[in-house]
């Protein structure tokens, strides 16, 4: 199931890397990403638990999108 409040999506120039993946997944505090040979995997159960630290578009500037699915008024 998808997050209600959160949605990520990553580049897929990048999704595919194994360096980029393993480094998403070491850095995500709430383990939102998992890594593979073949690359990242969101893992949509903990996509609610994402706490907007930012670490992963450190990770990946520009190829790694966190949308908000609620409207911040």
């Amino acid at each position: 199931m998808p997050g209600l409040f959160i949605d990520v999506q990553v580049d897929a120039s990048v999704a595919r890397d194994p360096a980029i993946a393993a480094k998403l997944a070491e850095v995500c505090p709430v383990n939102i990403f998992a890594a593979s040979p073949a690359g990242v995997r969101i893992v949509e159960s903990e996509l609610d638990e994402c706490v907007l630290c930012d670490l992963c578009l450190k990770v990946a500037p520009g190829k790694v999108r966190i949308i908000k699915l609620y409207d911040e008024r």
